[in-house]
C-alpha cells in the first residue's frame, strides 16, 4: 500500500489524472475501471484537459463502470450512465462502443450480474481501477459486510449511503434501494487500484482502512492485500492518519 498525500482536492485530481495518463500513453489499450460520485469529477475534468490540450487518444481504451442503481433508466440525469457521459465520455475521442457499465434496467438481474463479470473477463480484466470510498467504508457499492470474494451482484443499498447520495436527487425516497457493483473480488483481480479520499467526512474511515485490521466490516480493507494499490488523499482525509 502507498499513500499519496496532498493539501487539497485539486492537488489530489491532479495527481491521480497524472498517474492514469501516464497508464494510457504506455498502454493504448488499457481498459480503467471508472467510478463515479463528486470525488472523482476533478480527475476527469484533468483528463478531459489533457485530451484537448495535449490530444492523449482514447480510440482503443476501453472502460468499465464499478455500478449502477437498478431501476433507473440511462438517460435519467441520476444514473451513472448519464453522469458518465456528461463528466469525461462525452469529451474525449473513446468509441461509445467501448464504454460498459452494468444494465440497472435488466429484467433478470441475476444474469445481468454474470454477463458483466464475463465482459470483464473477455476484455482481459481491468488494467487500473479508480475508486472513491464511502464513509462506511464501502467500496463500489460493496456494503459493510460483503463477501471479500463476491463477484458482480445485487446489494441492497445502506440507508447512511442512500442518505449520502440523496443530495443528488430532490428527496431521500427518490433515491434507489438497490444498485448492481463489481464486487470485491472483481476489483482485487485489477492490476492497479488508486483509491481518492477528499475531506474530513472521509477522515475516520480512512484511518480504519489504513490503521485497521483486514476485515468485512470495512470493505475497503480488502485492498490492502492488493499489491499494487495506492491511496491518494488530501490533507483533511488523512488528518487522524
Amino acid at each position: 500500500m502507498k499513500i499519496i498525500r496532498t493539501t487539497s482536492y485539486e492537488e489530489m485530481s491532479l495527481k491521480a489524472a497524472e498517474i492514469m495518463i501516464d497508464r494510457i500513453r504506455n498502454n493504448p489499450e488499457i481498459t480503467l475501471g471508472l467510478a463515479t460520485g463528486s470525488t472523482p469529477i476533478g480527475v476527469y475534468q484533468r483528463l478531459i484537459e489533457d485530451h484537448v490540450q495535449h490530444m492523449t487518444s482514447y480510440k482503443k481504451i476501453t472502460t468499465v463502470n464499478l455500478d449502477e442503481y437498478v431501476g433507473i433508466d440511462e438517460h435519467d440525469p441520476n444514473s451513472y450512465h448519464y453522469f458518465m457521459k456528461e463528466q469525461l465520455l462525452d469529451h474525449i475521442d473513446i468509441p461509445p462502443s467501448q464504454t460498459h457499465l452494468p444494465d440497472g434496467m435488466a429484467e433478470d438481474m441475476h444474469e445481468e450480474c454474470a454477463k458483466y463479470e464475463a465482459l470483464i473477463e473477455s476484455i482481459g480484466g481491468i488494467g487500473l481501477q479508480l475508486l472513491g470510498i464511502g464513509e462506511n467504508g464501502h467500496i463500489g457499492f460493496n456494503e459493510p459486510g460483503t463477501p471479500f470474494t463476491s463477484k458482480t451482484h445485487m446489494i441492497e443499498l445502506e440507508e447512511d449511503t442512500r442518505q449520502a447520495n440523496a443530495r443528488f436527487f430532490n428527496s431521500l425516497e427518490e433515491v434507489p434501494t438497490h444498485a448492481v457493483t463489481m464486487g470485491i473480488a472483481t476489483i482485487m483481480a485489477s492490476k492497479e487500484i488508486i483509491l481518492l479520499a477528499s475531506g474530513k467526512s472521509k477522515a475516520k474511515t480512512i484511518s480504519q482502512l489504513i490503521n485497521g485490521e483486514i476485515d468485512e466490516s470495512i470493505p475497503a480493507s480488502a485492498l490492502k492485500n492488493h499489491p499494487n494499490f495506492t491511496i491518494i488523499a488530501d490533507e483533511e482525509a488523512l488528518k487522524l492518519v
